[in-house]
């Protein structure tokens, strides 16, 4: 796809200095920039570039001034950076959108609807009492078990399974290989040592502007829902148990597993590798770093946690001040001892 200066500075609100006739299709590296493609500077270690670069166009800040010539045109912004992510944002949203039809063999059945502009590929599987919305892309060995809901511009990657009864918003993204709605970790010990499954009869719910990383699993509900609210980015690798509920716009990053009946605030940071058990409450705007431990609830809006066991990162630090100097310390305690 080809796009004018004018139209790219119009998507992103900005102004061209330059010929805003000239035409671009491709997103470079500044360094590696071509005739046709269009950059951005952000950084200030690359601005020697800008004065390299072939590219036809580059995004710069407002504040940007040039010291000496440069042969490309310009398109000044607010912020270059959060410019150019919004470029990407638009001309990923276009590609995604400009794929629909049918390809087979794919399988819908008979009491399922689904909107205008949708796309399914081969290999894709849509089950009983289905409702997809408008401009859905399914892709291909897809499984969507019956009853499920999906509302509008929903995509859905290679592999993904989502399972009976889940329902899904507006403009969520589930990466290849996730599972949503898979039962939940539920047995119950019996008196000879064994494990009897418990039914996990509730579903999943993700609201409006959800993403699922690749490979990610949220459980359904024991009974009830699992609850993801709006806005919610949940990475690559993430384990998310029955009947939780995650807050609106907080993001988890990969190989974090969050345990049973949890309710996670909304505007949480959990980084990778965190570990939360069942049955807790986190306050609203908490950040918890890497490999950190939660093994009670946390009250308070607005801390990090940080160290296994997790604590407030600042009680954490001051404590790893003392413990990485034990061996030091138990040695001036024993000449102490000695001249007693």
């Amino acid at each position: 796809m080809e796009f004018t200066l004018g139209q790219v500075a119009s998507i992103l609100e900005g102004k061209v200095e330059g010929d805003e006739n000239q035409k671009v299709s491709r997103l470079d590296k500044i360094q590696e920039g071509k005739p046709g493609g269009i950059s951005f500077l952000a950084n200030e270690k690359y601005t020697p570039f800008i004065y390299e670069t072939e590219a036809t166009a580059v995004i710069v800040s407002n504040d940007f001034s040039a010291t000496k010539e440069f042969k490309t045109n310009l398109i000044r912004v607010e912020d270059a950076y959060n410019g150019f992510t919004k470029l990407l944002e638009a001309y990923a949203m276009m590609m995604k959108s400009s794929i629909v039809g049918v390809e087979e063999p794919s399988f819908i059945d008979p009491s399922s609807q689904i909107g205008d502009q949708a796309f399914r590929a081969a290999f894709s599987y849509i089950g009983k009492n289905c409702k997809i919305g408008e401009s859905v892309k399914i892709h291909s060995h897809v499984h969507i078990g019956d009853r499920v809901q999906l509302g509008d511009h929903v995509i859905i990657h290679a592999g993904a399974k989502i399972c009976a009864d889940t329902i899904i918003g507006d403009n969520c993204e589930i990466h290849p290989g996730a599972v949503i709605g898979s039962d939940g970790f539920g047995f119950a010990p019996q008196g000879d040592g064994t494990y009897k499954a418990i039914p996990q009869i509730g579903n999943v719910i993700l609201e409006d502007n959800v993403s699922v990383g690749a490979n990610s699993t949220i459980d359904c509900a024991t009974m009830g829902s699992t609850l993801i609210k709006k806005g919610v980015k949940i990475d690559n690798l993430v384990q998310i148990a029955h009947n939780v509920i995650i807050g609106e716009n907080t993001v988890i990053a990969s190989q974090t597993g969050i345990s049973g009946s949890t309710v996670i605030g909304k505007n949480c940071i959990i980084a990778g590798q965190v570990g939360i058990i069942g049955h807790l409450n986190i306050a609203d705007n908490t950040t918890i770093g890497a490999k950190t431990g939660i093994i009670k609830g946390i009250k308070k809006p607005g801390f990090t946690h940080f160290g296994y066991i997790g604590m407030d990162m600042k009680n954490f630090l001051k404590s790893y001040s003392i413990f990485k100097n034990l061996e030091g310390m138990e040695d001036r305690i024993k000449e102490l001892e000695k001249k007693q």
